[in-house]
């Protein structure tokens, strides 16, 4: 297998016996769904984001104010990520600044029972602290 680092991240050139490429979400080898779904939306950052664009577009700027503790960097390969993915569309406007906006594709807007279901979970973990 070869690793190449590039700029936005870490890329597989890298094929399984069927002679696909390997991606985020892959389940083939262990068969696990439930490890497939958490290679997609896993991680500290990628359910936030997920679960902030829920409520509609959203600009970097703005999701960046909602995730004060994450770099910019770390929202980038993120959002790359999950475009990547197919969970988040990004649109730039041909604009001086340009302008970029992140909304949930109809596939992101699928994982939305589970992001709520977390955030339910979530709230009452905390009450239990």
């Amino acid at each position: 297998m070869q690793v190449r680092t590039s700029l936005v991240g870490t890329t597989q050139n890298d094929t399984n016996e069927g002679g696909r490429r390997k991606t985020r979400g892959d389940d083939r080898t262990t068969g696990c769904a439930v490890e497939a779904t958490l290679s997609v939306i896993g991680g500290r950052w990628k359910g936030v984001v997920l679960f902030h664009l829920l409520k509609g577009k959203k600009r970097f700027g703005e999701l960046r104010r909602h995730l004060p503790n994450c770099t910019q960097r770390m929202l980038t390969l993120q959002l790359r990520e999950l475009e990547e993915d197919g969970l988040v569309k990004r649109t730039v406007f041909p604009e001086i600044p340009p302008r970029v906006e992140y909304e949930l594709t109809p596939f992101g807007r699928s994982v939305e029972p589970i992001l709520v279901g977390m955030r339910d979970w979530g709230e009452k973990y905390k009450a239990r602290l």
